[in-house]
């Protein structure tokens, strides 16, 4: 496996993961990005100890895009506060199976997380656990192919909920294309999806040392986004 590295100094990376890569190690024992990221530092350093490496945000394992880990704990607790404060822009682009009600949106639903399933589902506001999920869309394209309408949307993450955009997505009738997980288009199908119509392709924050506004991009990769050349 080899990374794309977009961005590195002392206090981050920046970086893309690729679709079907896990963030942290997890029970496949596949490679993942914590573990790969502090492999390429103990070499390129010549490092004696495990190099500190914070992992900031999470990518699904079947969703590609940017990234950004932290190097050292100041540069960690800053960029963490920023996440929590709602300072760093996330944008994706998405294939959906169907049409949002609205070429230009706000998704509001109230979600809660089931650790035993790793799934989550809306709720009726006010249940037990649930937490506010905010995303707004736009609506670039809508096309019909052989196995439907799709269309392909760039949509802006407003909170951080667990499965949140495929969860929204999926409970306006319009899931990510390739998520047999909340997708019924797809659950029913054998096949397994090593990666999904979802891809973070903009990542916005302040520099947690120079303060600077870094702004990264980085179009969508992988073979399921081949999908759209099979336009009618």
């Amino acid at each position: 496996m080899k990374i794309n590295i977009l961005h590195e100094d002392e206090d981050i990376i920046v970086c893309v993961k690729p679709a079907g890569v896990p963030t942290q190690p997890d029970r496949s024992n596949d490679e993942d990005m914590e573990s790969y990221l502090k492999n390429y530092l103990f070499e390129k350093y010549e490092m004696e100890e495990e190099p500190y490496l914070a992992v900031l945000h999470r990518l699904d394992r079947p969703v590609g895009g940017i990234m950004v880990f932290a190097k050292n704990r100041e540069a960690a607790a800053r960029l963490s506060d920023e996440i929590s404060d709602g300072r760093v822009t996330k944008y994706y682009q998405a294939i959906l199976t169907g049409e949002l009600p609205e070429d230009v949106g706000t998704l509001t639903d109230y979600m809660v997380r089931d650790g035993k399933t790793n799934t989550s589902k809306i709720v009726d506001k006010g249940t037990k656990g649930a937490k506010r999920a905010e995303l707004s869309y736009e609506v670039l394209d809508v096309f019909e192919t052989d196995e439907g309408i799709l269309s392909y949307v760039l949509i802006q993450l407003m909170t951080g909920r667990h499965h949140q955009i495929r969860v929204q997505t999926a409970g306006r009738g319009a899931g990510i294309y390739g998520d047999t997980r909340y997708n019924p288009v797809f659950a029913r199908r054998k096949r397994i999806y090593r990666e999904i119509a979802l891809y973070a392709t903009r990542l916005e924050f302040t520099h947690p040392t120079t303060r600077e506004r870094m702004v990264f991009k980085q179009e969508p990769e992988g073979d399921i986004f081949d999908v759209m050349e099979m336009e009618e």
